[in-house]
């Protein structure tokens, strides 16, 4: 059974090289229920909103068992939050989502599934080190992407939420898919 890991949000802006001077990549999981609206997690920010965030964008979400990848990769800790999502997800492979499929999380919030999480720079710096080296590359070749998703519906989550998957309309590609196609 699908459900939420964390719920996390920025916790700091953080000064960053990249053309905004500034990230907001730095998220970290909040305890108790918190709500989620159109444009995403309450509290929540995106310093460059060219490239994150919006109606589209609203929510980001990672599987642990992508993170459990990384995390024997890399050989560190992939705690949530880390690469920038607002919801680490266990139980469902999350790049296997079909565009168009639904999320509904506890009585009233609905996600939907828009597209692939596409690797930047920003990430890498926010990754570090050597790993920072050909991180983009290295992230995307593994297709392990997370998903972004839209707010059909407001409502509040929660750490330990159950994930009820409604389908996408038969034939509607994945988000790995739709990231081969870019």
């Amino acid at each position: 059974m699908a459900s939420v890991l964390a719920v996390c949000r920025v916790f700091e802006l953080r000064p960053d090289s990249g053309t905004n001077g500034v990230t907001a990549i730095d998220k970290r999981p909040v305890s108790g229920e918190i709500k989620i609206g159109p444009y995403g997690v309450y509290g929540d920010v995106q310093a460059n909103r060219k490239h994150h965030g919006g109606l589209d964008k609203a929510v980001y979400a990672y599987s642990q068992d992508d993170a459990d990848f990384w995390s024997t990769e890399l050989d560190r800790d992939i705690v949530p939050g880390l690469f920038g999502e607002n919801l680490r997800i266990e139980g469902y492979d999350v790049n296997d989502a079909r565009i168009g499929e639904r999320w509904q999380i506890g009585e009233r919030l609905v996600l939907e599934v828009t597209m692939p999480r596409e690797p930047c720079q920003t990430f890498a710096r926010r990754m570090g080190g050597t790993t920072a080296r050909g991180w983009v590359k290295r992230f995307a070749e593994e297709r392990r992407l997370g998903t972004y998703l839209r707010v059909v519906r407001s409502g509040s989550v929660a750490a330990g939420d159950a994930l009820d998957i409604v389908p996408a309309a038969a034939g509607a590609p994945t988000v790995r898919e739709i990231f081969r196609m870019s």
